[in-house]
């Protein structure tokens, strides 16, 4: 069976990450849709069991957690009867990232319930090894995750925007309505205030926007699959943590966490699923 390069692998992932859709990567590469297709889940299914083994024991101070929506196969009101529980309509894809580091430390893709929430908590609170500030959006669904996944053992706070009403200027259709205030709220120990922020977590809602083109606004480039979707919200945060340097930082955020010695390449996290891969076989 004909099988891609490793370095034509490298070249199709890095189109993907840079914000280009299927196709797009297609005729940049050279690649035939079927075989994008295929690379997808086996690169996601490396990525992701990558991150949960070594994003581990991390000792962070400050994090930041938001969620970012998107949509599989269908807008919610449009999901057709017999899709229904097959992951089509609205995902949410929870992030937490370490606001000093910028790693991600935690990522989920799934529903936006309070059960959704505890699962992501608990995985955050698996991954880190210190007492840590959380700040998150007025969610609800936040409190009861919190308190479940850390006790009391975490400086917690919510930081709430008060928007003020939406213009009626088609011009604004599609933009949020204008932020006219914020109100904070502490929910658990004494988180700094200087510190209760989310502005981290909604930028990385922007590079994700960007870097992963099933997430851009008013595109037919949305995900038919809900299992591709997740897979490739996982080479995005692995490419995100280990080969992407930050602008600020001048090093990759797991270089920043101490989690590497070193800017991975594209190349190099291909060439861990392909040793995932054999070590399964063998």
């Amino acid at each position: 069976m004909n099988r891609l390069s490793i370095e034509k692998r490298a070249q199709v992932v890095n189109a993907l990450v840079e914000g280009n859709s299927i196709r797009a990567t297609c005729r940049l590469t050279g690649v035939s849709k079927d075989a994008v297709l295929k690379l997808i889940p086996d690169m996601g299914e490396a990525c992701a069991a990558f991150h949960n083994s070594v994003v581990r024991r991390v000792k962070v101070q400050r994090v930041q957690c938001d969620e970012v929506w998107s949509f599989c196969y269908a807008k919610e009101k449009n999901v057709p009867v017999e899709k229904e529980g097959t992951g089509a309509g609205s995902v949410w894809t929870w992030t937490a990232i370490d606001a000093d580091s910028k790693l991600i430390l935690s990522y989920l893709c799934g529903g936006r319930d309070a059960s959704w929430a505890c699962k992501f908590m608990e995985d955050l609170a698996s991954r880190v090894t210190t007492r840590i500030q959380i700040t998150t959006d007025g969610h609800r669904a936040y409190a009861e995750a919190v308190e479940g996944a850390f006790g009391m053992d975490v400086d917690y706070a919510m930081l709430i925007k008060l928007y003020g009403a939406p213009a009626d200027n088609p011009d604004s259709r599609y933009s949020p309505a204008q932020c006219i205030g914020i109100r904070t709220g502490v929910l658990s120990g004494s988180p700094d205030p200087q510190h209760i922020s989310t502005s981290y977590v909604e930028r990385q809602n922007l590079n994700l926007r960007m870097g992963v083109r099933r997430f851009t606004r008013l595109t037919n480039a949305f995900s038919k699959k809900f299992e591709n979707h997740c897979y490739m919200v996982a080479i995005y945060h692995a490419y995100y943590n280990f080969c992407r340097v930050h602008q600020t930082l001048r090093v990759t955020p797991a270089m920043e966490a101490g989690l590497t010695d070193h800017v991975w390449t594209v190349l190099e996290l291909v060439n861990m699923q392909e040793c995932a891969t054999k070590q399964a076989a063998a």
